[in-house]
């Protein structure tokens, strides 16, 4: 007899923990991350936000664009995004924010998060838009090759203002170098038309204007979020808010 309570008192725990299992799976619509970073940096500066969004349960993938072209780097995500098992969230940091407005048209694309980012209209290009909007770095080295970077010496006051020295040092000296073209890619069908989005806007961002973020935002009724003294390199500097937004967003699709 006590073996048979013993029985039911394991079945009742059981079940009480698959429920509540299934009440959180349940809460979480989407469940798959894709971060897509920006140009002159690789996805290790995701790691931060990757953690915490995996440790929430999140099935996350980090992408590594070449930055040779836009179309190589749209054909990147797109290969990511074929390997998800449903629905997903796709998240751009700067540059990054162009090319899921493109590959985020793809049917798994659930939404769009978009961190100091990019998010062009038909017929337009980050580059023009920013001429419209002229950001405050002057440290842009164009090489003889087709291949832009950041003056080393100026990529922490430009890039990651709040970002630790060191951590703005390395990131500085391992930049991937970003073709130039890819910065002039004219956009068509943007995928904010159709699908919801979310802005993250870094006040004192120095790479891109902030009112042009605020702009991108409006523009695509985003749901907005601003980061005070936040540099471009918010999605290091200021992870665990990138990553609340990014849940904020997986738990609203429907």
């Amino acid at each position: 007899m006590k073996t048979f309570f013993s029985a039911l008192l394991g079945i009742a725990l059981l079940c009480t923990f698959t429920n509540r299992s299934s009440a959180q799976t349940s809460n979480k619509t989407v469940r798959n991350i894709v971060l897509v970073h920006g140009a002159f940096v690789d996805g290790s500066g995701w790691e931060p936000v990757y953690n915490d969004l995996t440790d929430k349960g999140y099935r996350v993938t980090v992408t590594q664009q070449p930055l040779s072209s836009f179309e190589a780097d749209v054909a990147a995500v797109k290969r990511a995004i074929s390997l998800q098992d449903g629905p997903c969230l796709l998240v751009g940091h700067s540059y990054g924010g162009a090319v899921i407005t493109s590959a985020g048209n793809d049917p798994k694309v659930a939404g769009l998060v978009y961190i100091a980012a990019h998010a062009p209209d038909e017929g337009e290009s980050e580059a023009a838009n920013g001429k419209q909007y002229p950001s405050a770095y002057k440290s842009l080295i164009k090489g003889a090759d087709g291949f832009d970077i950041i003056d080393p010496k100026m990529f922490a006051a430009d890039f990651a203002g709040d970002l630790a020295p060191e951590k703005a040092a390395f990131m500085a000296n391992a930049q991937m170098p970003v073709a130039d073209s890819a910065f002039h890619a004219i956009i068509h069908d943007p995928a904010w038309k159709k699908k919801p989005s979310w802005y993250m806007v870094a006040q004192s961002d120095r790479i891109i204007n902030p009112d042009l973020e605020r702009m991108y935002a409006k523009r695509a009724g985003s749901k907005t979020t601003e980061i005070k003294g936040g540099s471009h390199a918010i999605f290091a500097s200021h992870p665990e808010e990138v990553s609340k937004l990014i849940g904020e967003a997986a738990t609203s699709i429907h």
